[in-house]
C-alpha cells in the first residue's frame, strides 16, 4: 500500500516538528518554505563578524525537542545538546536595584528577599501557585486539542475541569500579583511574563501565572551552537527520515475539491496530498491560500485582537560587559504607562522595558575578540499603519539613554554594527499578520479556548500548527501543536 502524502506549508519550528512526527508515522512528507532557509522566526544571520539568533532567544522545556529524536529512534545528544543556566536572567530596575533570577528556587527566594525585602515565604508561595496552575492545565489545555471530545474523557481531564476555579482566570495577572507581593518591583517582575505570549498583564488572566513555573521549575537553557542549532538539528533529523524540504517555494493556493483538501499549488504546479498542514499564520492561510473560499473562513477568529509585536536592534558592541549575562531585562519606571501605549495608544512609550540577549556570553565566536553581540528588543504594538520610521528613531534614542544610564557607559559610542527588525519586517519575513509574534493575544479569560483549532472544522484534510493556533506561541507550545496535529492525522 503506498504511503499517504503529507505536505507542510512553512518550515517554522512547528512545521519541521510536524514533518518529523508524520514521517515517523509512515507518511511521505514534503515541506514548502517561502524563504531560502528553514526556521521561520527562529532564524540567524551574520554581519560585520557578529552572528545573531534573529528570533526567539530563550529555550525552555528542551524535553520536547529531545522527544522528537527519541520518537525517531535516535540518540538526542548525537544531534542536539544544551546546558542549563544557573542564572536565568539579570533584572535592572530604575531605582538602581538589581535581581539575579537564579534557577535554584532557594537561591532565587534568598536573592529576592535581599533585593526587595519580600519574604522568602512569599516567593515560595507564589511558586507553589504557579506549579498548581501548571498541574491543572498542562495535560488538558497544553498537550491536547481542546476541540476533540476524547480530550475530556479521561481522569486527568475530569480532575482538571473540577479544579478550574483554581487557575485564577477571573482576575488579571496584575491583580493577582499585587495580592502576593508588597514590593512593586516583584509585581512588575511577574507581570512581565504576560509578554511571553504577547499579552497585557493588566488585561490577561492570572492563569498565565503558570509561565514562571515553566521557566523556574523546568529551567532555562542555552543550546550548543546557539538557538538556531535547534532548527539545523531538527532539519537534519527530518531529512534522515526522508522528509524533503523545498526552499524559495512560496505556496500560492490550497487546492480544494468541494470541502476536502486536494493539495497545494506552488509556482503554478499542483502538488497532490492526502493531508495539508499549514504552519503559516492562520490569517494568511485563509486570506491568501484560501482567498477564493470566503465562506469557509472562521470570521470571528480572524477578527480577534492580535498579540504584540517586537522592535529589535541587533547591535555589534565594541566592549564586553561583565555585569551582563545571556538574558538581561531593564525595566520601565512606569509599567502601566508602557502597556497603555502598546495596547491603547498603539505606539511606544518613551521609557520602554528593554531586553538584551548576548549569546556571545556562552558562544564567544558569535562576536569578535573584545566585543559582544547584543539582541536588543522592546515590545511594541502590532502593525496597523503607524509611522514606524519615526517610532523606531525615537525608540532607538530612548533605549540608548536608558542602557547608558543603567550601565554607566555611553552605549551610542560602542555600536559598530546595526541591523533593525520591526513589525513590518516580521510580517514580511514570517507571514505573521501585522507582525504579531504570537498570533492572537491572551487578553481575555477565554482566550485559550478561542484560538484556532489544529484541525479545520470545514475543510477535510487541512490541519494547522504553529504560534497562531492552539496551544499558542513560543517554542514549547509550537512543538506541542505539532504533537497535537500528528495525534490527529491518521
Amino acid at each position: 500500500m503506498p504511503k499517504k502524502k503529507a505536505l507542510i506549508i512553512g518550515a517554522g519550528i512547528a512545521g519541521i516538528a510536524t514533518a518529523i512526527r508524520l514521517a515517523v508515522k509512515g507518511h511521505n512528507v514534503e515541506v514548502f518554505e517561502a524563504n531560502t532557509y528553514p526556521g521561520g522566526k527562529l532564524s540567524e544571520f551574520e554581519k560585520d563578524g557578529f552572528r545573531f539568533d534573529a528570533g526567539p532567544s530563550l529555550l525552555t522545556m528542551p524535553q520536547y525537542i529531545d522527544e522528537l529524536f527519541t520518537l525517531a529512534g535516535k540518540q538526542p545528544s548525537d544531534y542536539f545538546n544544551y546546558q542549563k543556566l544557573d542564572v536565568v536572567c539579570n533584572y535592572f530596575f530604575e531605582n538602581g536595584s538589581r535581581i539575579k533570577a537564579y534557577a535554584d528556587e532557594g537561591k532565587f527566594a534568598t536573592e529576592v528577599s535581599r533585593a526587595t525585602g519580600e519574604s522568602e515565604k512569599a516567593i515560595k508561595k507564589y511558586a507553589e501557585n504557579s506549579r498548581k496552575i501548571y498541574n491543572i492545565t498542562n495535560h488538558v489545555f497544553l498537550e491536547r486539542s481542546l476541540h476533540q471530545l476524547k480530550t475530556y474523557l479521561n481522569w486527568n481531564a475530569i480532575k482538571s475541569i473540577f479544579s478550574l476555579p483554581q487557575i485564577d482566570a477571573m482576575r488579571t495577572m496584575h491583580k493577582a500579583n499585587t495580592s502576593f507581593f508588597n514590593d512593586e518591583r516583584m509585581v512588575q517582575f511577574f507581570d512581565r511574563y504576560a509578554t511571553y505570549n504577547g499579552s497585557n498583564p493588566y488585561a490577561a488572566p492570572a492563569t498565565l501565572n503558570v509561565i514562571p513555573h515553566i521557566e523556574q521549575y523546568f529551567g532555562a537553557y542555552f543550546p550548543d551552537g546557539g538557538m538556531y542549532s535547534i532548527v539545523s538539528s531538527l532539519v537534519k533529523l527530518a531529512e534522515s527520515l526522508g522528509v524533503s524540504f523545498h526552499y524559495n517555494s512560496p505556496v500560492d493556493e490550497a487546492v480544494l475539491d468541494r470541502q476536502k483538501v486536494k493539495g497545494i499549488k506552488v509556482k503554478g504546479e499542483l502538488h497532490k496530498a492526502d493531508t495539508v498542514v499549514s504552519n503559516m499564520d492562520v490569517w494568511f492561510t485563509y486570506h491568501k491560500l484560501l482567498k477564493d473560499h470566503p465562506k469557509l473562513h472562521p470570521q470571528k477568529i480572524l477578527r480577534q485582537e492580535r498579540s504584540s509585536s517586537a522592535l529589535i536592534f541587533y547591535w555589534g558592541v565594541s566592549k564586553q560587559f561583565p555585569d551582563l549575562d545571556l538574558h538581561n531585562i531593564f525595566f520601565s519606571s512606569d509599567y502601566k504607562a508602557e502597556f497603555d501605549h502598546v495596547w491603547q495608544q498603539k505606539d511606544i512609550y518613551d521609557d520602554p522595558t528593554v531586553y538584551v540577549n548576548i549569546s556571545s556570553k556562552y558562544k564567544p565566536d558569535d562576536a569578535p575578540m573584545g566585543c559582544e553581540n547584543w539582541f536588543v528588543m522592546i515590545n511594541v504594538p502590532a502593525n496597523t499603519g503607524q509611522d514606524w520610521d519615526k517610532l523606531i528613531a525615537d525608540a532607538r534614542k530612548n533605549i540608548i539613554v536608558k542602557l547608558s544610564k543603567s550601565l554607566d557607559e555611553d552605549i551610542s559610542q560602542l555600536i559598530i554594527s546595526e541591523t533593525i527588525l520591526d513589525p513590518r519586517g516580521i510580517e514580511h519575513k514570517t507571514s505573521s499578520y501585522q507582525g504579531s509574534i504570537y498570533g492572537t493575544s491572551s487578553n481575555s479569560q477565554f482566550a485559550a479556548f478561542l484560538r484556532h483549532s489544529n484541525k479545520s472544522s470545514k475543510i477535510d484534510g487541512l490541519y494547522f500548527c504553529g504560534g497562531s493556533v492552539h496551544p499558542g506561541g513560543g517554542i514549547p507550545l509550537c512543538l506541542l501543536s505539532a504533537k497535537i496535529v500528528s495525534d490527529w492525522v491518521t
